[in-house]
C-alpha cells in the first residue's frame, strides 16, 4: 500500500513574517559585522526555515503569505535620509513585504539627580546631549500581528525580534491557537524564545541569505 498523501488532504498552513528590523539589524551587527542581508530572498528563506518546524505529522503544505518590516528613521541626519529612501524604493517593493518606516522623536536631555534639571549641553565640550527615541515600533508590529491573525490570515507568524516586551503578545496568540517562531541570534531573546511555540537560530545559516 502506497504511504503517499493524497494532495487534496494536505492541510495549508499560511505564514507570515514579523521583523522588527533595528532589533534583528543591530543583533546582526554583533554577530557578524557588515554582514549583506539579500532582502528579497530573506523572508521568504525564514517562512520556509522556521516554518518547516510547525509543519506537522501529518505534514501540511506551508504557503507564505508576506512579510511586515517595522523601522524607525532619524530625519535629522543623512544616514536616516537615506535609510527612509532604501526602505520606500527598494525593501518595500520586493514581492510580498510590506514596510512600515516611522520617524524617530526628539528625546528629552538627561536630568542632574540632585536639581534635576535638564543638562541640554556637554559641560565639557558644549554639544547637545538630546537624542532620538523610536516609538511605536512595537506597538505596530504587536497590532499588525493580532490584526492579522483575527483576519485568520495566518496560522504560523515567525517573529524576528529579542525584545521581551513582545512576551503578552505571543503569549495571546498562541492562546488563540497560533503558532509563534521566534527567530534570533541566542541567547539574546531567551525569555521571548521560551515562551514561543518554537524557536530559530538564524545566525547558524547567515550564509544562505547573503547577498551576492
Amino acid at each position: 500500500m502506497s504511504n503517499d498523501i493524497p494532495a487534496g488532504s494536505i492541510e495549508v498552513q499560511k505564514v507570515r513574517v514579523f521583523i522588527d528590523f533595528w532589533n534583528f539589524q543591530l543583533s546582526l551587527n554583533r554577530f557578524s559585522p557588515h554582514f549583506p542581508v539579500d532582502w528579497s530572498k530573506f523572508p521568504g528563506w525564514l517562512a520556509q526555515e522556521a516554518g518547516s518546524l510547525a509543519a506537522g505529522d501529518p505534514p501540511c503544505q506551508l504557503q507564505f503569505e508576506g512579510a511586515h518590516i517595522h523601522l524607525s528613521y532619524n530625519p535629522r541626519t543623512s544616514e536616516g535620509r537615506r535609510l527612509r529612501h532604501w526602505s520606500k524604493t527598494v525593501l518595500d517593493r520586493f514581492a510580498g513585504i510590506q514596510v512600515e518606516c516611522k520617524e524617530r522623536k526628539p528625546k528629552r536631555p538627561p536630568k542632574c539627580q540632585s536639581c534635576y534639571k535638564e543638562i541640554e549641553k556637554c559641560p565639557h565640550c558644549g554639544e547637545r546631549m538630546a537624542g532620538t527615541i523610536e516609538k511605536g515600533i512595537d506597538t505596530g508590529i504587536v497590532t499588525d500581528m493580532i490584526k492579522l491573525a483575527w483576519e485568520d490570515t495566518y496560522q504560523i507568524g515567525i517573529l524576528v525580534s529579542a525584545d521581551r516586551d513582545f512576551i503578552p503578545a505571543v503569549e495571546f496568540l498562541q492562546s488563540k491557537g497560533k503558532k509563534i517562531i521566534q527567530a534570533g541570534f541566542p541567547s539574546a531573546g531567551m525569555e521571548l524564545a521560551q515562551i514561543s511555540w518554537a524557536s530559530f537560530d538564524i545566525g547558524a545559516r547567515l550564509e544562505e541569505f547573503r547577498r551576492a
